[in-house]
């Protein structure tokens, strides 16, 4: 162990690989499927086996989606009574759904040192929540929250993205209303609560149904976060934002082909090291660096793509097959959700099927409480059209 402090400076145990929610913003997401998770009994050895080695006093329990393990409530409640005692350990849950976060959790997450919470609803409304496929209602957050404020927390995060696909400035504005209904709902039990709106610029990512999207310039980005800046001016609620020039530059490293290579050994020749800490970032080294190589940094990053142009990441195979990703763009636009695949018929994607492989969970039902990304009272079988559900379920 090296004798400073770290980022990330705790004992992580890994409690299942994979995701399938299916959000389409999300890489990982896609191409880690199948779900597989640790037996709850092995967890629990490996937190206690590790704090005694280590002499760490936090432990977190890292996955995709932590809350998604099928005995979370079991697990956690298993792991705060190992630690009864042992006043300074805490034990945090980063990734959480805020579907699957239930009073019950909260209340023994609290037993232990409590740690602030985090949620991410990525998108400021329900319809834009649909058209990214992050299945969560209104009503799931502030359930979530109304848990976490009512055990003692006093503060929350919040993380959402801006510029998605079709996004509004309505769906922008709604990242404030939900700010604000999060502190009110805190206020009613201590008047120290508070809120914070995380706020990021959206990069597409190759192998998910956005990697066809041309995603919003800095100009734009800008625009956005001042008006969530402005609308939530004397709300209890902070707000912070990732640098909108940043975002353009990410753009350019995702998006890219190899061509983007030189550009690359062109910002670092020219001094552009440590290009992810704000006080180094200058997003005039990258266009020029652009420029000098005879590229269009817009063909890149704000350009929408079509179904028949050849990608830059085509001859990388993730398991997935580029019609079910298209035709889950197509269902985007329409702003139709797909419950997640844990729970349901397969869709098909090709990472699994292709390689006859499984989901390994504990239970072969979803949790109780919440949506769970099932479609459970949500409408789909009355809102995604036949011709969709057929395609996705296996073509």
């Amino acid at each position: 162990m090296p004798l400073i402090e770290v980022v990330h400076d705790r004992l992580n145990v890994e409690v299942f690989r994979g995701c399938t929610r299916g959000c389409r913003f999300c890489q990982a997401g896609m191409i880690t499927r199948p779900v597989r998770e640790r037996p709850e009994e092995q967890v629990r050895t490996m937190v206690r086996d590790g704090l005694r080695r280590t002499g760490y006093d936090e432990v977190a329990l890292t996955s995709l989606s932590t809350a998604d393990f099928s005995g979370i409530d079991g697990l956690v409640a298993g792991l705060v009574n190992d630690q009864e005692g042992c006043a300074n350990v805490s034990l945090s849950l980063p990734s959480l759904r805020v579907d699957a976060f239930t009073v019950g959790l909260a209340s023994e997450i609290q037993k232990v040192r409590r740690t602030g919470l985090t949620f991410a609803p990525e998108g400021g409304t329900w319809r834009i929540r649909q058209v990214i496929n992050k299945l969560i209602t209104d009503d799931d957050l502030f359930a979530a929250v109304e848990g976490a404020y009512s055990q003692g927390w006093q503060r929350v995060k919040l993380y959402f993205l801006i510029g998605l696909p079709t996004e509004m400035d309505d769906d922008t504005l709604g990242i404030a209303e939900l700010a604000r209904e999060v502190v009110k709902i805190g206020r009613k039990y201590t008047k120290k609560a508070s809120a914070t709106a995380s706020v990021g610029g959206f990069v597409p990512k190759a192998h998910t149904p956005f990697q066809w999207f041309g995603q919003n310039g800095a100009d734009e980005l800008r625009r956005k976060v001042f008006l969530l800046r402005d609308d939530l001016r004397k709300s209890g609620a902070t707000l912070r934002w990732h640098d909108p020039e940043a975002t353009f530059a990410e753009g350019i490293a995702s998006r890219g082909d190899r061509r983007i290579g030189r550009v690359i050994e062109r910002v670092w020749r020219n001094g552009g090291i440590f290009q992810e800490w704000s006080e180094h970032f200058e997003l005039d080294r990258w266009t020029e660096a652009m420029a000098a190589e005879g590229l269009d940094p817009d063909w890149y990053v704000t350009r929408h793509r079509t179904d028949d142009e050849v990608l830059p990441w085509d001859h990388i195979a993730a398991g997935l097959h580029r019609d079910f990703l298209w035709d889950d763009w197509q269902a985007a636009l329409q702003e139709h959700g797909l419950p997640d695949c844990r729970w349901t018929p397969c869709y098909d994607c090709g990472v699994c099927t292709d390689f006859a492989l499984e989901h390994v969970v504990a239970s072969p039902v979803p949790p109780a409480g919440g949506s769970q990304g099932t479609g459970q009272g949500l409408g789909f079988g009355r809102d995604v059209p036949v011709e969709l559900i057929t395609k996705a379920a296996g073509r």
